[in-house]
């Protein structure tokens, strides 16, 4: 099923999202809001419909993202992700889906755009003047895979200018490091990396998850010890296949999530 997010924007993109139900399940369940990597430039297609369906194998409903990128800029994304979460709490009864139960996972900048919506939810303006408007844009756990949480020391690493608009940047051009604008409001996070990534570097989500930690808030964190940057699923790496049911558990062994 394809759920357009809003019909009174401008933009040329008009984002959407498809839902994946689990099958045989008439019960409501935890959810997992995939969003998809691609620098804000596109939207990389294994990070999306296949992660949805591991998703569904483990037994969470699943929806994936198609969001606002370049030439669009901050905040289209941001607003694209906060609306589908209101989105699934308003239909949440017709999704089968447990209102307080939505965990945001992004991939590479998909990751950066999951820790806004953990981040900036009640920050950024996002309205639509529909009755999703009254429900919270709130996810209630975060899922980060080779995330960028901090664009400064990532850029900085590889010598990489960042683009004139970025949507890394917020409403006040500065580049935005969800690592260092942790707090303890922060939704649960889960984090997965690997030691070898040369697009990523690794050592900004630990410095998320020490953040995390250091509020006493939960977070769960892997750095695997080889893999190249954009593994998604793992791409057949037998220890970074296995990531998708840590993350499943961590729902709902810590976060209380409910799957078939």
């Amino acid at each position: 099923m394809r759920i357009q997010l809003r019909n009174n924007d401008n933009s040329a993109f008009q984002p959407y999202m498809d839902y994946f139900p689990v099958d045989g399940c008439s019960l409501p369940l935890g959810t997992v809001l995939v969003l998809p990597g691609g620098g804000y430039s596109h939207r990389a297609l294994h990070e999306g419909d296949p992660i949805a369906r591991k998703f569904n194998a483990l037994g969470y409903q699943a929806f994936v993202l198609q969001y606002r990128v370049m030439p669009d800029r901050y905040p289209a994304a941001q607003q694209d992700v906060l609306r589908a979460i209101r989105i699934i709490r308003s239909r949440a009864e017709e999704f089968r889906v447990i209102p307080d139960q939505i965990a945001v996972c992004g991939y590479s900048a998909g990751g950066h755009l999951a820790a806004c919506a953990g981040l900036l939810h009640d920050k950024i303006v996002e309205k639509c003047g529909d009755e999703a408007d009254n429900f919270s844009a709130e996810p209630n756990a975060l899922l980060l895979c080779y995330p960028v949480v901090s664009v400064t020391e990532t850029y900085t690493e590889l010598d990489r200018p960042l683009p004139e608009g970025t949507p890394y940047r917020d409403a006040d051009g500065k580049d935005f490091n969800p690592c260092e604008e942790v707090t303890k409001n922060t939704p649960p996070t889960f984090i997965w990396h690997t030691a070898t990534d040369q697009t990523v570097p690794y050592p900004a989500s630990v410095k998320f998850a020490q953040a995390m930690w250091d509020l006493e808030n939960t977070c769960e964190l892997h750095i695997f010890p080889r893999g190249r940057h954009g593994l998604g699923l793992g791409l057949g790496i037998k220890e970074i296949t296995a990531w998708p049911e840590l993350a499943a558990q961590f729902l709902e062994s810590n976060v209380n999530f409910t799957r078939a």
